[in-house]
């Protein structure tokens, strides 16, 4: 019998023994569960087809490159939920697939600037025959934001991050990335081979590493390049870069998988220069931070053109659309990608995939590819892929506003490479690797969670160096949304709220917090149930109002949490002040508890017996406005009161011709950020030595542990 076996056992009849006190004990209602869980609904239009063919597989046989053009003119959580159902029909209802669509060719991209277009970079990269190593040059030019001369130009060197076990990132993380463990071949690395101006004269002599954050000279993740002259205000500077890149097994987003390829964050990248009044920066300057074990990234807007070479036999998902197609040379060919109003370019390749593409329109979505770039073994599941792209862009749009780019590319990566997957990229995401044939629903929730970060990330570019909370929250908290409206699928809040047991700060850097567990629970869990708070306090419409008022006013811009604040007040009309204090910039929960319950005898008015009841409730973290007080007395009556919650503690009396039988405070759970809610019950007449508070939520924190413990 295995450890685990044990454990569970153990637990389990923990678990019954307490029950069985419970029952005894009239406890028997706070066992109840609150979380709700529904299948796909039949009878929705653009639902999962439940009864469709499953393999019959067939009718997706690999097909040939994906070479088409489109016209230039959306962290993860693994579901609890069961499975979904396998699908299957009589073999003789396996349809074929459409043919593959033809390349276009002389495409032009969009002339119309939805941002400022800081950077424009022109790449060329050949992955060797291997598939192990990039050989590069790019032709970068930047365009000075701000008010004042240039010296220094700063870059990210992301791939040096798997040099060895002694830089920053891999101090930080251990070689693991949430689930993902380095192995002896996940080193890895870049070299710089050139740097040139435009006149051909080198500058390589005055690029230097710098480690600001951590002064760790083993780290080469960032580096300064003193520039000849100074870029001025609004004028450019354009350089030559020749760069070699050894692809580590991928374990932290970037590398390979057998023939499976990850190219994310794979180049030079400059930083981001603030311009004054960027994120409430006082004086502009740069950006620019190492690459660190919770740490994501941060880039400016610009223009990708990038020519990709490789063995023949690879297809390619890639950033943006291609602009004509493939040219081929022996065993090789030429893809070239553009895409503009981006800050970043990724590209994922395999000779396995299995490509499939359907065109998409909606309200908010004028005409979209969405392309799906399938492991075989997830090849019978493309309705499933597509069904949760199309819907989350669909809302999305109709929530928040227009997906502006023509293209949506899905990879899914192959069994052993996880580490490439549940990423995002612009107009690119990852889903989790092809683990297993059948997985449940936290393939769809991956789906729509990547595609989120095209809005909160992609579009609304926010720092996640120093602000991880306005796009891992933000997007956690849409994809609820989409999760409970496309699937049925609804949140335990209350549960999720009592796994914060180590709450911090959401305004702080990333490689502040205490691990990478600690950095998930606050920037996606906790970030997320202060944004359902906002809701519950505002009202869902208000709320709606705010989350697209922010991503109208700041999409293609670099917002702050200051400035999501300002909008809060604006639409509400409100001061937010307190509730940021506390919760975001501050590390509150909203914890309320029932302390004590007294019952004494008495009499009414008309001398007829009684019994007074004395109730006193405490507030032990941030307040939260007015909290509903449940009260029940023996004889069925049922009172409630409101407390706002602003004093420390409050003291609730009632005379009544039956005593009390026990009180809750919020039993519907509608505080969100109540962490502690086994203080929340307490039953009046018990013997002293069984006197014990209980949660309404109290057996879900029990089964979850117990199915912690069952893994």
């Amino acid at each position: 019998m295995t450890p685990r076996h044990v454990k569970g056992i153990a637990v389990a009849l923990l678990l019954a023994a307490v029950f069985s006190v419970t029952l005894s004990q009239g406890f028997g209602d706070a066992w109840k569960s609150q979380y709700t869980y529904a299948f796909s609904p039949v009878n929705d239009p653009i639902a999962i087809d439940l009864s469709s063919t499953a393999d019959e597989a067939t009718g997706l046989a690999p097909t040939s490159e994906p070479d088409a053009a489109a016209h230039a003119d959306t962290r993860n959580q693994a579901d609890s939920a069961p499975q979904a159902p396998a699908r299957s029909t009589p073999n003789n209802s396996i349809a074929k697939p459409p043919a593959p669509p033809e390349p276009d060719t002389g495409m032009t991209p969009n002339n119309q600037a939805l941002s400022k277009r800081v950077t424009e970079y022109h790449i060329d990269v050949k992955l060797d025959n291997a598939g192990r190593s990039l050989n590069g040059n790019l032709i970068v030019t930047w365009t000075n934001p701000g008010r004042k001369p240039v010296s220094e130009l700063y870059w990210h060197l992301y791939p040096n991050a798997f040099q060895s076990q002694e830089t920053t990132f891999m101090r930080e993380s251990g070689g693991q990335l949430r689930e993902d463990r380095a192995t002896t071949n996940s080193l890895g690395g870049m070299t710089i081979n050139s740097l040139m101006t435009e006149q051909g004269e080198s500058l390589l002599p005055r690029l230097h590493y710098v480690q600001p954050d951590d002064g760790n000279v083993k780290d080469q993740t960032l580096a300064k390049l003193r520039l000849q002259k100074p870029v001025e205000p609004n004028k450019s500077v354009t350089l030559k870069v020749g760069f070699t890149v050894k692809l580590p097994e991928v374990f932290a987003r970037m590398g390979y998988a057998g023939n499976f390829i990850m190219a994310g964050q794979w180049f030079p990248k400059l930083a981001v220069y603030e311009p004054a009044g960027t994120r409430g920066r006082a004086a502009e300057g740069w950006n620019a931070h190492q690459y660190h074990g919770n740490s994501e990234f941060y880039s400016d807007f610009g223009i990708y053109s990038v020519n990709i070479t490789l063995p023949a036999r690879y297809k390619v998902a890639a950033t943006g659309f291609q602009t004509k197609p493939a040219k081929t040379h022996g065993d090789w060919k030429t893809l070239t990608f553009y895409a503009d109003d981006v800050h970043d370019f990724a590209w994922a390749a395999s000779p396995d995939f299995v490509y499939a593409e359907e065109s998409f329109s909606a309200v908010g979505v004028p005409g979209v590819r969405i392309k799906l770039y399938l492991d075989p073994l997830h090849a019978k599941l493309k309705d499933r892929y597509m069904h949760a792209a199309k819907s989350a862009l669909a809302k999305y749009a109709q929530w928040y506003g227009q997906y502006p780019y023509s293209t949506l590319s899905v990879v899914v990566p192959p069994k052993g490479g996880n580490g490439a997957g549940g990423m995002e990229y612009p107009t690119l995401v990852t889903s989790f690797a092809a683990e297993d044939d059948n997985p449940g629903y936290s393939l769809e929730r991956t789906v729509v969670h990547e595609i989120g970060h095209q809005y909160w990330y992609g579009m609304v570019a926010s720092n996640e160096f120093e602000e991880a909370w306005l796009d891992e929250g933000f997007t956690s908290y849409a994809e609820d949304k989409v999760m409970e409206t496309e699937y049925g699928v609804l949140p335990n809040l209350a549960l999720e709220s009592s796994y914060m047991t180590d709450p911090a700060p959401l305004k702080q850097l990333s490689w502040s917090y205490q691990s990478h567990d600690h950095y998930a629970e606050n920037v996606y869990m906790r970030a997320k149930l202060v944004l359902v708070g906002i809701e519950k306090l505002a009202g869902d419409k208000a709320m709606q109002k705010i989350m697209r008022t922010y991503f109208q006013k700041y999409k293609f811009k670099h917002p702050s949490t200051a400035d999501f604040e300002r909008i809060v007040e604006q639409v509400t009309k409100a001061n937010w002040s307190d509730y940021f204090r506390q919760y975001v910039y501050g590390d509150e929960m909203a914890d309320f508890a029932i302390e004590s319950i007294t019952v004494d005898s008495a009499k009414l008015a008309d001398g007829s017996p009684a019994f007074e009841s004395a109730v006193k409730v405490r507030r032990l973290g941030g307040s939260y406005g007015p909290v509903p007080v449940q009260f029940r007395f023996t004889d069925g009556t049922t009172v409630t009161r409101s407390w706002d919650g602003s004093e420390a503690s409050s003291l609730f009396r009632f005379k009544h011709a039956s005593p009390l039988d026990w009180a809750s405070i919020d039993p519907q759970h509608t505080n969100v950020l109540d962490n502690k809610q086994i203080n929340n019950y307490m039953k009046a007449e018990l013997p002293e030595r069984t006197r014990t508070r209980w949660s309404l939520g109290a057996a879900k924190l029990l089964e979850g542990i117990i199915g912690a413990l069952g893994w």
